[in-house]
């Protein structure tokens, strides 16, 4: 059994919060079943996992919540210390006004004092109102980034989230949010793995002194009617897989891993989660590295999938939303 101490920490540039493990379990799943998931994220503290990813829209944080409540009950963990938490502002409260209080609700959601991390969840500002999966179009507004930023920093500054940060953000989105930036974002939690490797993304981040947490790091959530996983069933993986001995999940973990990029890794099975965690203890070749670089890019999470395919984008344009620039 792996142990919480066998997960090195990443200590990050921005914010007063603790070091982050450097590899997470996320909780979106479609539908979301409470129980399935409180399970899991107990399974998933026995064999190590101290960071846990959720998010408003995901509806897993009051699940999340009640496995750690339980995990201190049974003394997996001395304390809810020992976890770092990170949940996400979702799109229709992303106007100045509705930061504060939609952490609040999170908070409340999670039973917690504090997140570890709060990002925005995209660079994409929704009408307020009730969540609607995929977004109207017309809904879509214009993204107040230094107004939201602002009271970012404020629950921050109040403690509620000891850092704070981005998600699904371009180099160009985190242009407008350094210009109005005190604290600036500490991550950028993005869509990467070796079939989308984010290679200029990554190089930005870099100088800026951003940390990069890659979300489907094995090819990201089955959906209903989405084609198979490029990254599960790529034969560059599979080879380099079966010659050291490992599965193709943690060759992907192990080199987004040695990109000092810290993946966000979502299964609900004991067992893959211990396998998953299992990537600190070897290395990837030279040579494994450069056919891993030879592999064909491809993206999965684009702005336009966040949008029913009917009606208009009737104040803002599609490309000022989108995730990626490759």
């Amino acid at each position: 059994m792996a142990s919480a101490a066998a997960v090195p920490e990443v200590a990050l540039r921005s914010g007063n919060g603790r070091p982050m493990p450097a590899i997470g379990m996320g909780t979106a799943s479609c539908p979301i079943v409470p129980e399935t998931t409180r399970d899991a994220v107990l399974a998933a503290l026995e064999v190590g996992y101290r960071h846990f990813d959720t998010a408003y829209l995901y509806g897993s944080e009051q699940p999340l919540g009640e496995a750690v409540a339980e995990a201190v009950r049974r003394g997996l963990v001395v304390a809810r210390e020992e976890v770092f938490i990170t949940s996400k502002l979702w799109s229709t409260r992303c106007h100045p006004h509705l930061v504060l209080p939609s952490l609040r609700e999170t908070l409340q959601n999670l039973q917690m004092e504090y997140v570890d991390m709060y990002l925005i969840h995209l660079p994409i500002s929704l009408k307020p109102g009730p969540t609607v999966f995929p977004a109207k179009r017309e809904d879509a507004m214009p993204f107040d980034f230094e107004g939201v930023w602002r009271e970012m920093e404020e629950c921050h500054r109040l403690g509620l989230a000891k850092a704070i940060g981005v998600s699904n953000f371009t180099a160009t989105h985190l242009d407008k949010i350094l210009a109005a930036a005190t604290v600036p974002p500490a991550m950028n939690q993005v869509e990467l793995n070796p079939v989308w490797q984010q290679r200029k993304l990554r190089a930005y981040c870099a100088e800026k002194g951003i940390h990069i947490i890659a979300h489907s790091p094995l090819g990201g959530l089955k959906w209903p009617g989405s084609e198979g996983n490029a990254v599960l069933e790529c034969e560059v993986l599979a080879e380099i897989a079966k010659a050291r001995g490992k599965s193709i999940a943690q060759v992907a973990l192990r080199w987004i891993y040695e990109q000092g990029v810290s993946p966000i890794v979502k299964s609900f099975s004991k067992e893959r989660l211990k396998q998953n965690i299992e990537i600190f203890d070897w290395e990837l070749t030279e040579d494994d590295h450069i056919k891993i670089e030879q592999i064909p890019q491809k993206v999965v999470n684009t702005a336009k999938g966040m949008f029913s395919p009917e009606g208009e984008f009737t104040s803002v344009n599609l490309s000022d939303m989108e995730f990626f620039e490759e």
